[in-house]
């Protein structure tokens, strides 16, 4: 029986992959069959990753992607590809009367500028073959609000907003452009959450989730399957992950 979501042959890329959510998309990509390009900026953390991978061929690489020349080496020094997971992210809670420039310019500059200009390179030097798929993780910040969240939700929903335009773009070349959005995961993301509220008040929030929060194979699940030839012919939408959170 021919399985759709089978990755072998193919080639991707996956950045923030030293944890959480990327760490576990590299390794069930690989237990796919995926020769998974991991970067990110923990090298002991990025060994730690490489230790749980299955198969043989895969590629890591340490590299700071706030700076520009970083993503330009990056995409010179890698192979084509088949699937790129932006999975780089940060999350701070500031209201906004509170915000600064250097605030607004650090999440902005990690949580869009990186998958953007991450993108523009691999287009521009053809990395990407015909029929690739590229994912962003963005949030269900996107979907609803959360007091002091308004930085992070707007960078998310910029690049909601960026995937759409991109699926045009790219679609003569049956390149995929989606989005994966996830509520709270036990991940080093829900530990910076944890730094903002107390432990009283995420129990509390969790009961407002009715399948309770997610562990991060639960979003790698979806991003596996948006790589694979299973939603060949799905482009420009969000996949919500959040175990119906949204839905109360």
């Amino acid at each position: 029986m021919k399985n759709h979501f089978d990755l072998t042959g193919k080639i991707i890329l996956v950045t923030g992959a030293s944890s959480g959510i990327g760490s576990q998309v590299c390794i069930l990509a690989s237990e796919m069959g995926a020769k998974i390009i991991a970067t990110g900026r923990n090298e002991d953390r990025l060994n730690q990753t490489k230790s749980k991978l299955t198969g043989d061929g895969h590629i890591f690489l340490k590299a700071d992607l706030s700076n520009f020349n970083e993503i330009a080496g990056l995409v010179k020094n890698i192979p084509n590809i088949n699937g790129i997971v932006h999975s780089t992210g940060i999350i701070k809670f500031i209201p906004f009367r509170m915000v600064t420039e250097k605030n607004l310019d650090e999440i902005q500059k990690i949580n869009y500028n990186i998958p953007i200009l991450l993108n523009q390179q691999l287009l521009k030097n053809k990395k990407l073959y015909e029929g690739s798929s590229i994912v962003f993780i963005t949030s269900i910040m996107v979907l609803v609000g959360a007091k002091g969240n308004g930085m992070y939700a707007g960078t998310k929903g910029a690049l909601v907003a960026a995937s759409r335009v991109l699926a045009l773009e790219t679609a003569p070349q049956k390149i995929r452009v989606n989005c994966v959005a996830p509520g709270i995961v036990k991940s080093p993301m829900k530990d910076d959450i944890k730094e903002a509220f107390s432990n009283e008040f995420l129990s509390a929030h969790e009961k407002e989730y009715p399948l309770g929060f997610g562990d991060p194979e639960d979003i790698a699940n979806g991003v596996i399957f948006l790589l694979s030839n299973a939603s060949k012919w799905i482009t420009g939408t969000t996949l919500v992950l959040d175990g119906g959170y949204t839905c109360r």
